[in-house]
């Protein structure tokens, strides 16, 4: 047989389209020409597939050989390719039984010595071959990933002439049963953190409702050790959660962690990172930190350091919960769905408002510190809070830490998250503003929220997430509506008082 197909997946972004190998063995002079908008490192696909097929023990046919990889208009990256153009070399020249790999996907980079070596984006093409029903041939290093999947058919290897000689006895192999999902990750403890008890407050209403969170105060507060204990007080992710995690993950030049499975993100930039680098980009479109967020938290420390450009970028993502990267050749769409947890000084030099220093900033050094931070972005924020320098006793004291550790506040914030999933099915963050406008709330709250609104010159937006802040305080405590206290918790996280 001189014409062969084999089915393979390309990446663009998170999707995983299928590609059909397609291999011609014609006489003429000896070639080899990849056609089918191939990049540079499928065009080199040619010599490694050789030297491969050789050092397997298979001879290489000295023929005219055409390789189509279709959808033609689709770019075609990476080493991906190669066992499926190698095992369609192959078949079309009969040293593989016809149809052996019918109904099988194949993916896999080949080394010289015909060894497969691992690609990136194995789980969503596991992801989209259980879509298909067709089983996934791919380098055993990607196995553990790909069987994340529950409905994937794995079929791992190690070596081209493993396969080959399989598919002349008695088949592929799938792959063995999954490992044991991993045990829960040991987070930093927030009773650690010794006082500040108004940032534990509001650290758990973030974690209960999805919310964004800005903790304004002096050096040496706190507030990154605060932030830091946040994924702790998460619940753990369920399977189609953890899946999208681990596939962004997969895609990205990290890869996926095993050891992660289940575990929340948590992702600290730092401040001379690029537009690029925070959503998201490149020529071949790659997920951006607020995209490898997904799921989890997205600290920003020392928040008005971040270029003001690249802070706005975050503006759509935080409304919408995805990000769109456009590029000339394709569009590709992440998700974004993260909790943004910020942290800045107030001032300059640190102090303002600080009541064991005194500062030393001209009030036109401070708004221009702060005009730093776009308005819009500010009015995105559910959350503000000043978090002062601890007390002296407090940091000094040696008696073992008080008060509710994480595990305690973290079954708290599973009962509230629960409760929202069965009324609405997302988050209180997420909801959309019809669905804001038909929140429960009493008639003396709606007037304590009026009032709020001239004082402190709030925004629709900025009233919208007020109500969604207050809500979830209401979750916390299972009331059945939101009151006046409630209202007033949730305001006072949108009045920032630097000098409280």
């Amino acid at each position: 047989m001189a014409l062969a197909t084999v089915l393979a997946r390309a990446q663009n972004g998170l999707s995983a389209d299928l590609v059909s190998v397609e291999v011609h063995l014609a006489n003429g002079l000896p070639a080899l020409n990849i056609v089918g908008l191939p990049e540079a490192a499928v065009r080199e696909a040619k010599d490694r597939v050789r030297a491969a097929i050789v050092n397997s023990g298979y001879h290489f046919p000295q023929r005219r050989i055409t390789i189509n990889l279709a959808p033609a208009d689709l770019p075609k990256h990476g080493g991906r390719f190669d066992l499926a153009i190698a095992l369609g070399i192959l078949l079309a020249q009969g040293d593989l039984p016809a149809g052996s790999l019918d109904g099988v996907e194949v993916l896999g980079e080949l080394s010289l010595s015909g060894a497969l070596r691992p690609v990136t984006g194995a789980l969503p093409a596991a992801l989209q071959a259980a879509a298909s029903q067709h089983r996934l041939l791919l380098p055993a290093a990607n196995a553990a990933e790909a069987q994340r999947c529950p409905d994937a058919d794995i079929l791992p290897a190690h070596h081209l002439g493993a396969v080959c000689g399989a598919l002349h006895g008695e088949g592929l192999k799938p792959a063995p049963t999954p490992p044991p999902e991993c045990p829960d990750m040991v987070h930093p403890d927030l009773r650690e953190v010794r006082g500040q008890a108004q940032a534990k407050r509001a650290l758990e209403i973030v974690a209960a409702g999805g919310h964004s969170l800005l903790m304004v105060g002096p050096p040496g507060a706190g507030k990154s050790m605060l932030a830091s204990r946040l994924p702790g007080l998460l619940p753990p992710l369920d399977t189609p959660a953890a899946l999208e995690v681990a596939a962004i993950a997969s895609i990205s030049h990290e890869g996926f962690n095993p050891e992660r499975w289940r575990q929340r993100p948590f992702r600290a930039p730092h401040h001379s990172a690029s537009g690029m680098a925070l959503v998201g980009g490149g020529g071949q479109p790659r997920p951006g930190e607020i995209t490898l967020a997904h799921r989890g938290v997205l600290f920003l420390d020392e928040l008005p350091e971040f270029p003001r450009a690249v802070l706005d970028l975050l503006r759509q993502p935080l409304e919408t919960g995805e990000v769109h990267v456009a590029r000339v050749a394709r569009q590709v769409t992440f998700p974004a769905r993260f909790q943004l947890v910020a942290a800045m000084n107030p001032c300059p030099c640190g102090y303002l408002g600080d009541r064991g220093r005194d500062c030393r900033c001209t009030p036109d050094a401070v708004r221009r510190y702060r005009a730093r931070l776009s308005g819009p972005l500010l009015d995105r924020i559910d959350l503000q809070l000043f978090v002062p320098r601890a007390e002296r006793a407090a940091v000094l004291d040696t008696a073992p830490p008080s008060g509710p550790g994480s595990a305690a506040i973290r079954r708290r914030v599973t009962a509230a998250l629960a409760r929202q999933m069965a009324r609405q099915g997302r988050p209180n963050a997420d909801l959309s503003a019809a669905a804001v406008a038909a929140l429960p709330v009493s008639d003396a709250a709606r007037t304590l929220l009026v009032q709020a609104m001239d004082r402190l010159q709030l925004s629709a937006r900025g009233a919208h997430r007020a109500l969604k802040v207050a809500q979830t305080v209401a979750d916390l405590v299972e009331a059945p509506r939101i009151e006046p206290p409630m209202m007033a918790e949730a305001l006072g996280y949108r009045a920032l008082d630097s000098d409280a």
